[in-house]
């Protein structure tokens, strides 16, 4: 196996198992089901493409077995393509109906190439498209009804891909046109086929190169078009990794300060709802949830004493206002108050607080981590 096939293995099964878990979590969803058996199909194809694959198929049954299953799959992932983009430009019905129609060329394709490879001489199913011989009737109207409907379908995708890409937004939009690049080389590569293929058919000579060329612009164009269609996911799933690593930051960060504050005051503590998950605590759901908690407990108890807190400020120095740094060098001192059960005015006051124009949790949370971390110094 080349390096390209390896890196087109790995990119096809992973967005594959993607995608297996998108639709497990929404199965009536009809674009996730058509992306699905589009990479189903392209799969299940890749394996047939490997020689060691194609002799144990070919061996079981029959010469060019492997070659015209390989075919069949990826007639099949194009088939799917252009469900996708019918689904996505219509209702229900009318989907149905399209799809339906799209069924008719698909499955004249299949019966051709299949009736094709069965009148083929066995001595000439084994041959690559670099090899074979064109002037074979059998190896012609196989690889030219072949490249026909690839050419249709793959051109159909690319008008829609394109036509979406212009409408859409980040992060779909990058991928949008990713598909589309990909497509384009496909349509590109497949339609040079074709023409080979005529060339060949009337006993002209192609260079090698050429055939080479063609094939290469498949082989980089394949990985790109699994690559686009997984795109947003990737993108999302990206920015959910990034928030979660900053909630956990956070959440050990504020530590110092919840931990005094819970201390003193342990019946504010949020309820405790079991998830029911395992590896909750790897989740960003799990994460989202415990930063959040601690915020609103740290805020929750900093309330409670601040009358305290204000008292002890004041008598250090009349005019100061009860920033972090400031109320983290009386928080300890205050809530040993607390503890103590001494009298402390009933109202409470702002303690900190974001400043001027910064405004929002975010900020919020920013003065609290300035109090936890200049408490956490004077340990």
């Amino acid at each position: 196996m080349t390096v390209l096939s390896l890196v087109l293995a790995v990119v096809l099964y992973g967005s594959l198992l993607w995608t297996v878990r998108q639709v497990l979590r929404d199965p009536s969803d009809r674009l996730l089901r058509a992306v699905f058996r589009c990479l189903l199909c392209a799969g299940l194809s890749f394996p047939f493409g490997l020689p060691d694959c194609v002799r144990v198929v070919d061996g079981l049954t029959g010469d060019g077995a492997a070659k015209l299953l390989q075919n069949l799959c990826l007639l099949g992932a194009v088939h799917f393509l252009g469900c996708f983009f019918l689904h996505s430009a219509s209702g229900p019905a009318d989907a149905r109906a399209r799809v339906r129609r799209q069924v008719v060329p698909f499955a004249a394709t299949a019966v051709v190439v299949s009736a094709a490879m069965a009148v083929t001489p066995h001595a000439d199913r084994g041959h690559t498209y670099a090899t074979a011989d064109m002037r074979v009737p059998g190896v012609a109207v196989f690889y030219l009804s072949a490249g026909a409907y690839l050419t249709y379908a793959l051109a159909m995708a690319l008008f829609w891909t394109v036509r979406y890409a212009r409408l859409a937004s980040r992060p779909l939009v990058t991928g949008l046109w990713m598909v589309a690049a990909a497509l384009a080389g496909m349509v590109l590569a497949s339609t040079a086929r074709e023409g080979l293929t005529l060339v060949r058919l009337l006993g002209g000579e192609v260079p090698r190169p050429v055939i080479t060329g063609a094939k290469l612009l498949l082989d980089l164009a394949i990985p790109l078009f699994v690559a686009g269609v997984v795109w947003p996911g990737l993108v999302t799933r990206w920015a959910s990794i990034r928030l979660w690593w900053h909630h956990g930051r956070v959440h050990r960060r504020l530590a110092p300060l919840w931990t005094a504050l819970h201390t003193a005051f342990p019946e504010d503590a949020l309820e405790r709802t079991p998830s029911g998950r395992r590896w909750d605590v790897l989740s960003p759901r799990g994460a989202r949830r415990r930063y959040y908690r601690r915020v609103i407990e740290c805020r929750d108890g900093l309330v409670r004493i601040s009358p305290y807190l204000a008292l002890e400020a004041a008598a250090a120095d009349a005019d100061a206002p009860l920033p972090p740094e400031v109320a983290a060098r009386h928080l300890r001192t205050a809530l040993r108050a607390y503890a103590s059960g001494a009298a402390a005015p009933s109202r409470a006051v702002p303690v900190a607080l974001p400043e001027g124009s910064d405004s929002g949790l975010a900020a919020d949370v920013r003065q609290l981590t300035r109090l936890s971390e200049a408490l956490a110094a004077q340990s």
